[in-house]
């Protein structure tokens, strides 16, 4: 069968311009995941933008896990005639689509690029080919939580740490309106982690959704906590996260710091990774999106390589380099923790 699944109109048109680029590489991940090699070749069709494949008849749980795509707007059937047929999908989403929507701020990560970075580090992470289930994601660098929240949407369990205290307190009050505005069942506790003498302060919602299907309520669950980036082990003491996202500060505006200092992009990295690489099992994934301009690939590369993961260098990982602003060119590392990759 020939499928053709069309693209949002990205309303960033510096985005926009990679847009087709970037879509295609997530649909060559998402197909892999589902043991599919598949050319995808964008074409337009009308005044519309679509990526265009050929693959065996695909079941509805495919499809369910390929209308996840972060900027898939419609799925069709090409026929011979070139007619497109309309394809059903349920894209019931475990939270509505506004939950990383609403909360605005300024330096906001796009909430595609976010979604597309957590589909295409889902698909590496190793698991059974038919268990669509949740994962547990971990963001070190969490700020108020879009990529948090993406993963919620999708389904998945969420752990997030961040030092600025008035972002996590900001991104605790939205969520709790959040979940009272929607109506949905949940519990909130705080508590304190203990690292090396730090009390670590964590706040963790508990939640659950009725599908009003017959189906048993589903729960999920979501950590905050407030801390240096280097404490993420101290959250997954009882389940290690299965995929870490991370979205690094792009420019000197926002450097990052330690201990009240400055400290470099590449020395956050070395620091971090071997701690991060703690609260990943075997087998998890990394993805870390940053600006090329000032933090080189060979860099990252070179510190993913030291800390214990082996990077993904192959298509469709390497081909997300893009233009956010004029001082930004965006790029994303993908790595897999290896078996027994854990640091002291």
């Amino acid at each position: 069968m020939v499928f053709s699944f069309e693209l949002i109109r990205h309303p960033n048109i510096r985005y926009r311009e990679s847009l087709s680029r970037l879509a295609r590489c997530e649909l060559i991940s998402l197909l892999r995941a589902l043991h599919l090699d598949c050319d995808v070749v964008p074409e337009t069709i009308g005044n519309a933008s679509f990526l265009t494949f050929k693959c065996r008849i695909l079941s509805a749980r495919e499809l369910q896990f390929l209308a996840r795509h972060s900027a898939v707007t419609l799925l069709t059937e090409k026929r011979e005639d070139g007619l497109l047929r309309p394809l059903f999908a349920d894209r019931r989403s475990f939270l509505d689509e506004d939950c990383a929507e609403i909360l605005k701020y300024k330096g906001k990560t796009g909430v595609t690029f976010t979604k597309m970075m957590l589909n295409m580090a889902g698909s590496l992470v190793s698991r059974p080919s038919a268990d669509f289930g949740p994962l547990l994601v971990a963001d070190p660098l969490c700020g108020k939580g879009t990529s948090l929240f993406c993963a919620l949407e999708n389904g998945d369990n969420a752990v997030g740490l961040e030092a600025n205290n008035g972002y996590i307190r900001e991104t605790r009050e939205y969520f709790k309106k959040y979940l009272e505005f929607h109506r949905l069942k949940h519990q909130v506790r705080s508590l304190s982690e203990t690292a090396e003498s730090t009390a670590v302060p964590v706040w963790e919602y508990t939640f659950s959704k009725d599908f009003g299907d017959g189906r048993e309520p589903q729960s999920r669950s979501l950590r905050l906590a407030c801390g240096d980036t280097s404490l993420l082990p101290v959250l997954t003491r009882k389940k290690k996260a299965d995929l870490l996202i991370g979205d690094l500060p792009y420019g000197i505006q926002h450097a990052p710091r330690s201990g009240g200092k400055t400290e470099s992009f590449r020395q956050l990295l070395h620091r971090s990774l071997p701690r991060w690489n703690q609260a990943l099992r075997d087998g998890g994934v990394v993805a870390l999106s940053y600006n090329t301009l000032t933090l080189s690939p060979a860099a990252i590369r070179d510190e993913l390589l030291s800390a214990g993961f082996s990077v993904r260098e192959e298509e469709p990982f390497a081909f997300l380099r893009h233009e956010v602003e004029h001082a930004v060119v965006r790029d994303i590392a993908f790595a897999v923790k290896t078996q027994g990759g854990s640091f002291s």
